[in-house]
């Protein structure tokens, strides 16, 4: 079954073209190191709650927004081999992510999938 990594990341609202140049050239690196999908999605329709929300979750400051981000491997194992080709490789030495965003604010982790509905 497919194993996903999901990450929150504050951004700010004026590096949104800046973070869509490097997550795509990223998201090549993934697929061609195992990946099945790579998804990159940008907040506009998210909404400050009482006790917590993206915007708590991950200390974004004014003028920042949120990126939702997942990765789908076909399994774990993938998954964990593909990481580590992934930090050897000089590309991901050099993406300059910490430019664009705070990497220190970004929540991420990986997800066995434990229901999947298909249309």
């Amino acid at each position: 079954m497919a194993y996903i990594d999901g990450t929150i990341i504050p951004i700010p609202a004026g590096n949104k073209a800046a973070y869509v140049e490097k997550a795509s050239a990223m998201a090549k690196l993934f697929v061609e190191f195992g990946a099945i999908r790579v998804m990159e999605n940008w907040a506009n329709d998210i909404s400050r709650g009482k006790i917590n929300d993206f915007y708590t979750a991950t200390l974004a400051e004014k003028g920042e927004t949120i990126a939702f981000s997942w990765i789908e491997w076909p399994d774990k194992a993938t998954r964990d081999a593909a990481w580590g080709k992934l930090m050897a490789d000089p590309r991901m030495a050099n993406n300059n992510m910490n430019q664009i965003m705070s990497g220190q604010r970004m929540i991420w982790g990986g997800f066995e999938n434990i229901v999947e509905v298909k249309a």
